[in-house]
């Protein structure tokens, strides 16, 4: 048996409370760019940011509103289908493509995609205590402490593997209809009127 102090601490990434993502979300559409879109297209899809950043059109159907990443880019080895939202499908529409660059976010090089660190930079402006991958936590918190979906659908939403051996090979659907549900109804919360929007007062701390 290992001793305590051999066993690797997880890693936790920080993530901005759910209750912020309005006013967080209403900043970020606020700004212009290809790399301010990623980081919003990450954060409706609750998707790893290199899923995102390796995104091909030749993945998405616009017209089903599907998103199917193959599984040689899944942390798991498993395809997996994201259901996309109205807002997350609109914003693919709107892009900006490159002739010859299959890459739905493309870069500042021809042909290639957008840099990893991009979507960094664009939360560092905003908010520099949170991560990009913390917004997967930000979607888990609010999916299991303020909707009624089982655990094993948000689970299926983050591609994350539920259940043992047994259990999944049981489980051979991947309950997309119920997670499209889920999925529009954390773009809803993301889209709600921001505090300041709502007609809350927020205080100015006086420069000493």
């Amino acid at each position: 048996m290992a001793r305590p102090e051999k066993i690797a601490r997880v890693k936790h990434f920080a993530a901005l409370p759910y209750a912020e993502m309005p006013a967080f979300m209403a900043r970020l559409r606020a700004m212009d760019g290809v790399d301010a879109r990623a980081l919003e297209f990450t954060i409706l899809t609750a998707a790893r940011t290199g899923e995102v950043i390796g995104a091909r059109w030749d993945e998405f159907d616009l017209n089903a509103t599907v998103w199917n990443v193959p599984a040689e880019r899944m942390k798991a080895r498993k395809e997996h289908r994201v259901p996309l939202s109205p807002r997350a499908a609109a914003l693919l529409r709107e892009l900006y493509s490159e002739d010859g660059n299959a890459h739905v976010f493309v870069g500042r090089r021809a042909g290639k995609p957008l840099y990893h660190l991009a979507m960094h930079r664009v939360l560092r402006e905003l908010h520099p205590a949170a991560t990009t991958h913390g917004f997967r936590s930000s979607f888990s918190d609010w999916a299991n402490e303020t909707t009624s979906y089982p655990n094993h659908v948000i689970e299926q939403a983050l591609a994350h593997a539920v259940g043992t051996g047994v259990e999944r090979a049981y489980r051979r659907g991947d309950l997309f209809d119920k997670r499209r549900k889920l999925m529009e109804s954390w773009a809803k919360h993301c889209s709600a009127p921001a505090p300041a929007a709502a007609g809350a007062v927020i205080p100015i701390k006086r420069r000493s």
